[in-house]
């Protein structure tokens, strides 16, 4: 693996890994009431739009970040449906 695509992977897993304590809090607490729908809608369109760009131009750090953070999203969206 070259560095560029290692740096692009290490950045990716971390801001990735940064939405995910939300997502167990969420999970555990069944809440997500101070959560913006907008906001998570609005971030998932853009999260999406990232991995549309990552595919297109074929770069596995956008395509591994964008598709595990589109699906934490997709978490909090699914309960937040659930739960309010």
């Amino acid at each position: 693996m070259d560095p560029v695509t290692a740096l692009g992977l290490a950045a990716g897993t971390l801001t990735t890994l940064s939405f995910a304590p939300q997502v167990f809090r969420a999970w555990r607490t069944r809440s997500t009431a101070d959560l913006s729908l907008a906001m998570l809608i609005l971030l998932l369109t853009g999260i999406l739009l990232w991995l549309a760009y990552g595919l297109v131009k074929g770069d596995l750090a956008i395509i591994v970040a964008n598709g595990a953070t589109a699906i934490l999203i997709g978490l909090i969206l699914s309960i937040k449906a659930k739960h309010g």
